[in-house]
């Protein structure tokens, strides 16, 4: 008889990570800092633009009825240009020059391109006829005062900001940045460039994890690296006051020198689950330490990248007030053949393409090994395989976690 626990499913452990946390508070920026920030209220335009009716082209204000039958000849009787409207009125028989951007004048209500004309001295012939409105963009043609543009849990791209400042729009209410503190644990760790002892390795889980930080939005805050005794890593989890989250890596299995369950549970962690049925990221903790959501990744650089693909993500994103919450997946067409599933759900490095009919085709590499960081590292995608999922050819349908979010490649 199989006396093992069931393991947690994929849903229920990210059901019950995105409900351990609540949107986060707001903060008033410049708009010059708002790129990748989320918008915590709407936004409205305080101007009207065009404020008044402008010329799309360089020409000839003039009125419509006085050039419904070409050749015409017409007076010139003053300048508008960007910045210095003409302050008089356009009457019958007259025009004036207009160059693209400036207001049109009173009286008129078409523009003649000036490739549509000859001008000698003050006396403008206009070759080619123009109905009411040719060339004129209306006032509040692109938006007008109080039109709400951009919306609450806007993610502000470049060309968002464009359009604030365009809304003489300064400052920005926006999502306050997570603080998300970390902790690498283990006597084997060491950072980059330090001397490398034939047993030790590279921590390169706490960079990449703070590299993914910013890219979802947040605030890595890194603690260091605590050492597998107690006194080390209470010392450095005490760091973690203030955070909104924190994430550990490694120390999560079940070997002797896997403290930090252990460790946090002496000083209060309500664990709320402990392994689930994935591959690869099976020893996953989440819970809550004096008061901080804690996420507890496998110390596997692969294990913890995926499991912050899905779990971090996910809880970042609900604090931003983005997403649903879930995996956010697409459908692919499968690039090759797949070997069937077995008892846990697996999430599969895969490249993503596009047929010749534009389909997404994505493609799991050949060897899966948690270990393989370099793959991880040319990976697009995760590849979906549900538990005892049968085997699948390619061309199947299958569902695909992206790794692009936005801006930046997660």
């Amino acid at each position: 008889m199989n006396s093992r626990p069931k393991l947690l499913s994929v849903a229920e452990a990210l059901t019950r990570v995105t409900g351990g946390f609540s949107l986060i508070s707001s903060e008033q920026v410049a708009l010059g800092d708002g790129l990748g920030r989320v918008l915590a209220e709407d936004v409205a335009a305080r101007l009207t633009q065009p404020p008044s009716a402008v010329s799309a082209m360089d020409g000839y204000a003039v009125r419509a009825a006085d050039v419904g039958s070409v050749p015409v000849t017409l007076k010139q009787i003053g300048v508008s240009q960007a910045g210095q409207g003409f302050p008089g009125a356009v009457g019958p028989g007259e025009c004036a020059r207009i160059f693209t951007g400036a207001p049109l004048p009173d009286g008129a209500d078409a523009i003649v391109i000036q490739e549509d004309t000859t001008a000698v001295n003050e006396q403008i012939t206009v070759m080619e006829s123009a109905q009411s409105g040719a060339d004129v963009r209306p006032a509040g043609l692109d938006f007008s005062v109080g039109d709400i543009l951009l919306k609450t849990g806007a993610v502000l791209s470049a060309r968002d900001l464009g359009l604030a400042a365009a809304m003489n729009v300064p400052w920005l209410r926006v999502r306050r940045r997570p603080r998300v503190a970390i902790v690498a644990t283990g006597d084997e760790v060491m950072m980059p460039g330090d001397p490398i002892g034939a047993d030790q390795i590279v921590s390169s889980n706490s960079i990449a994890l703070a590299a993914i930080v910013r890219v979802l939005g947040g605030e890595p805050l890194g603690l260091g690296i605590a050492r597998d005794t107690d006194a080390s890593l209470r010392q450095v989890l005490s760091g973690a006051k203030g955070a909104d989250v924190l994430v550990t890596i490694g120390g999560a299995s079940v070997g002797d020198y896997d403290l930090v369950q252990k460790v946090m549970a002496e000083d209060g962690l309500d664990l709320n689950f402990y392994k689930v049925a994935m591959r690869p990221g099976k020893p996953l903790i989440f819970g809550r330490w004096k008061d901080i959501p804690v996420l507890g990744l496998p110390g596997n650089p692969v294990s913890a990248g995926v499991t912050s693909a899905i779990f971090l993500r996910a809880a970042i994103n609900v604090m931003l007030g983005i997403g649903d919450g879930g995996l956010g997946t697409e459908k692919a067409r499968l690039g090759c053949d797949v070997k069937a599933n077995g008892m846990r759900q697996e999430f599969m490095r895969a490249t993503l393409d596009t047929d010749s009919e534009g389909n997404l085709v994505t493609t799991p590499f050949d060897r899966q090994d948690s270990a393989m960081m370099a793959s991880f590292a040319s990976a697009d995608c995760l590849v979906i395989r549900s538990v005892d999922a049968p085997s699948a050819q390619a061309g199947d349908i299958v569902e695909i976690v992206r790794f692009d979010t936005g801006l930046s490649r997660f």
